[in-house]
């Protein structure tokens, strides 16, 4: 079976995957997966991408979705994969429709974790880490016993700057985008699922593997 998982930043696509990989017993392809084992293979397009991640630029498309070929080639894929992070846009999912096509193949569910605004700024912002021992908890659903110190080795805990209110809202602004989109055209085709993501986590896997048939 052929999966695309959606959500933005906090939604849970991460925990999601754990449990799709291990029903369906296919590969979990994430974008940053992607990137550094065509670098740590030495590849034409690693190598490339490599020289824009680290300048801190992003990676054009057409490397993306070369690497991304690439990696469905793979026997592991053959009865199946999920991929996270890619495609990241219209011209991306584009190009991977074509692709499949051309195999005879095609993205059987577009599973999109829909999760309130509210609760995903939450999520994102409540995370603390030790400046000791790198232990990471989270004010509401991992919280330290003693307020701003570390369980594990009493350091101070703080919040890193990705994690702050201003620099949260503008990642969800950009990446809400880029879902809509793609939301769009995985919903024109019919093969979009949207899964309640607010709710508990053993919920939203009841949900996802009804829609996979078990």
């Amino acid at each position: 079976m052929n999966i695309i998982i959606l959500g933005l930043p906090g939604a849970g696509k991460g925990t999601q995957a754990k449990v799709i990989v291990e029903n369906q017993s296919i590969p979990h392809i994430s974008t940053g997966d992607l990137l550094r084992k065509a670098y740590k293979a030495k590849t034409a397009l690693g190598e490339l991408a490599n020289e824009y991640m680290s300048k801190g630029e992003l990676v054009p498309d057409d490397v993306t979705i070369g690497i991304a070929q690439q990696r469905l080639n793979e026997p592991d894929c053959g009865k199946g994969f999920l991929l996270d992070g890619f495609p990241r846009n219209l011209e991306q999912a584009e190009a991977l429709e074509k692709y499949l096509a051309s195999g005879g193949k095609k993205v059987d569910h577009v599973l999109y974790i829909q999760v309130d605004s509210r609760i995903l700024l939450e999520r994102l912002t409540g995370r603390r880490v030790c400046s000791g021992c790198g232990e990471t908890f989270h004010l509401s659903s991992h919280p330290p016993k003693v307020m701003d110190r570390c369980d594990l080795c009493s350091g101070i805990l703080v919040q890193r700057e990705d994690d702050r209110e201003v620099t949260v809202k503008e990642r969800l602004r950009v990446n809400s985008e880029l879902t809509n989109n793609l939301v769009h055209y995985y919903s024109e085709r019919g093969i979009l699922k949207i899964i309640n993501g607010s709710r508990d986590i053993a919920e939203v896997n009841k949900d996802i593997l009804t829609i996979l048939g078990g």
